[in-house]
């Protein structure tokens, strides 16, 4: 890979996208199921409501989750993947398992 190229890399726009301390975990959070805020921010416990709603617009723009807003009194919001935001499983589900097979092999037993 070229250095003049390498804005142009798959993998600078795949960790555009990940490579921060909360945007991966919220994507996995939405992994599982559809999610309101005060839902995200109980599975995320140490991230901010600002933090949060920084990375959920960021995602939002980068058409990886939408917000879905229902019509009711009071407003109803929850955040999904969108169809690319969902074809990221089979990376995260990498990630974890080297994660696992890395920490079986480098932790002493105990």
């Amino acid at each position: 890979m070229a250095n003049d190229n390498f804005n142009e890399c798959p993998v600078t726009y795949t960790l555009d996208i990940i490579n921060s301390r909360w945007r991966i975990f919220i994507i996995n959070a939405l992994l599982h199921d559809k999610q309101r805020n005060s839902e995200l921010l109980k599975l995320l416990p140490n991230i901010s409501q600002k933090v949060l709603t920084e990375n959920l617009r960021f995602l939002e723009e980068k058409k990886i989750i939408r917000r879905v807003v229902y019509p009711v009194m009071p407003p109803k919001v929850e955040y999904e993947l969108t169809e690319l935001g969902e074809s990221i499983r089979p990376l995260i589900n990498q990630i974890y398992e080297w994660g696992t097979k890395y920490k079986s092999e480098t932790q002493p037993e105990q």
